[in-house]
């Protein structure tokens, strides 16, 4: 069994190359081996987001905070509440992240 605290890991700010806006990743949890699976509480200001990506074996995201917009390729843009998840399959291109005027934190969970 392994507890890894609330708090003892550091946050970092979300790359420029992955988002737009001022965005927050604290870290959750890391894969150990054997498992591949990690997750970290990610937060949007308003307004920002990520950019296009893919996630190879996909990616679940667990609203927990305010109101966020996602959007998959072809797709319409649809608004995200807390307590919505989302699954965005492997290899679909999409974004995610806040309303023009309201910050959203979600849950991110993937395996790498």
């Amino acid at each position: 069994m392994k507890i890894t605290r609330n708090g003892t890991q550091p946050s970092v700010k979300g790359p420029a190359d992955w988002f737009t806006g001022t965005v927050r990743i604290d870290p959750v949890f890391k894969a150990t081996e054997p498992a591949r699976s990690g997750g970290a509480m990610v937060t949007f200001e308003p307004g920002a987001r990520t950019a296009w990506h893919t996630h190879p074996l996909g990616q679940t995201l667990i609203v927990t905070f305010g109101l966020g917009l996602v959007q998959r390729e072809g797709g319409p843009i649809e608004e995200i509440r807390p307590g919505d998840v989302v699954w965005f399959e492997p290899g679909e291109k999409h974004w995610h992240g806040a309303a023009p005027k309201n910050a959203m934190t979600h849950i991110a969970l993937q395996e790498a």
